[in-house]
């Protein structure tokens, strides 16, 4: 039964666009409806030039990804790259790990839709987030094919109803409310770049669902940098709608602050719009981050570190729904955790760092070690370009992984207590299945 389960293959049934909706699909989300106003607090109109500084870490993840995604695609790669060119028992723990940071994130997002709805009509709070989450794993369960045209149209509807927000509210822009962001004192944008980080969060989050990409090794570089260049343009204009419409300070002050700019021009409208923006923002990224969560489980358990059963691919829908359903499991299991943002957002942040580092080590491993995979890459960089690149990704994600500490200590210590429990079932059982399965895949 195990072999049968080895050899099961998943269905090759996205393409570019899905690429590129499901990369931008995840990073264009809840972020844009919360992050204007404590960057504006801090950093005035100079936000406008942090996102600018927080996309260049993230174009180094990108670049990253891009390379060991054309070379090497498969399901679950950031838990596969690790194992295979690092060690099996580092990709194990960065996949553990990514247990808490998919299950943060999708008690994140499913709190702060409801928060959004509340504003049409009273929600209990509990119950409506575990319907949502129930739905988006029904549909992962069916097909990746269904879940990435959903993403397709979700993405579609998003850019239609921030595109109004930017066409109605540009005609109204006020220079003298902006000023220049270049005034700002250069610590104060540099203070809010880690919240900045979180715009671009998962932006390569197709290059986990290699094996169901077709032509992936053109498909997810070229879907990545376009997913890029869509988050930037979309980021960039709804900020500079927001602040010339009511300028930083009132952004400061907002509990919502896209609701707040956009009732300049739209008046009561601007309910509708908004809410319903960061319904279909929300509900596309809690897509892609059950898609993700699940692909990771299933490598996993394909490899043997974690059940067999959550390796197995369902006969006919062509998805790993062993995966998905434990993935579905962890995520209600997300309802009990402490409902402070901050909190969450530390305890998504986190382990998505360490997964960083450790992806940028083994694209260093790769260049140094591996010839004959770096020859098949369609990035064009040198075997030194990608080593220097690596190491630089590493210190990016170092750095940016600690920042947050000051915040808020509890998720560093949920963290540390949850990567004790992964360490004592990788030595007592999972080390027994990863390490047979590793050296196949590196002779093939």
């Amino acid at each position: 039964m195990s072999v049968a389960i080895e050899r099961a293959t998943l269905r090759k049934s996205v393409g570019l666009v899905g690429v590129v909706t499901f990369g931008a699909g995840t990073a264009i989300g809840v972020s844009i409806f919360s992050i204007l106003q404590p960057t504006a607090q801090v950093a005035g109109s100079g936000l406008l030039a942090a996102i600018g500084v927080a996309a260049l870490p993230m174009l180094v993840f990108a670049a990253v990804y891009a390379y060991l995604g054309s070379a090497l695609p498969v399901s679950g790669a950031s838990y596969e790259w690790p194992t295979r060119f690092i060690h099996p028992g580092v990709g194990f723990i960065i996949a553990w790990l990514r247990i808490i940071s998919n299950v943060g994130a999708l008690t994140i997002l499913s709190q702060v839709m409801v928060s959004y709805l509340a504003m049409v009509v009273p929600l209990p709070v509990k119950p409506v987030m575990a319907v949502a989450i129930t739905a988006i794993f029904a549909l992962n369960y069916v097909g990746v094919s269904i879940a990435a045209k959903v993403q397709t149209q979700l993405m579609a509807l998003l850019l239609i109803i921030l595109t109004i927000f930017v066409a109605t509210g540009l005609p109204h822009f006020d220079a003298a409310l902006v000023g220049n962001p270049l005034d700002t004192p250069l610590l104060a944008i540099l203070a809010v770049v880690p919240l900045m980080i979180s715009l671009f969060l998962g932006i390569e989050s197709a290059v986990e669902i290699g094996e169901e990409v077709r032509d992936a090794r053109r498909n997810v570089p070229l879907g990545i940098a376009l997913a890029i260049g869509l988050t930037a343009i979309v980021y960039g204009l709804v900020a500079v709608t927001a602040l010339g419409l009511v300028g930083p300070e009132k952004l400061a002050a907002s509990q919502a602050p896209l609701l707040d700019a956009s009732k300049v021009v739209l008046g009561d409208l601007a309910i509708p719009l908004i809410v319903g923006a960061a319904f279909f923002s929300i509900i596309k990224s809690m897509n892609a981050a059950a898609l993700t969560f699940s692909r990771s489980l299933f490598a996993m358990g394909r490899n043997g570190v974690l059940p067999r059963a959550i390796g197995a691919v369902h006969p006919r829908f062509g998805t790993p729904h062993g995966a998905i359903l434990f993935g579905y499991v962890c995520a209600m299991f997300g309802l009990l955790l402490p409902p402070s943002l901050i909190f969450l957002l530390l305890a998504v942040n986190i382990p998505t760092m360490l997964k960083y580092m450790a992806c940028s080590y083994s694209a260093t491993v790769v260049a140094r070690r591996h010839p004959d995979i770096h020859a098949r890459a369609t990035i064009p960089l040198s075997r030194g370009a990608v080593v220097v690149l690596g190491y630089v990704g590493m210190v990016c994600a170092l750095l940016v992984g600690v920042f947050g500490i000051e915040a808020d200590p509890r998720p560093y210590l949920l963290v540390g207590g949850w990567l004790i429990i992964g360490l004592a079932y990788w030595f007592l059982k999972g080390r027994k299945g990863g390490s047979g399965n590793t050296k196949r895949d590196l002779a093939e």
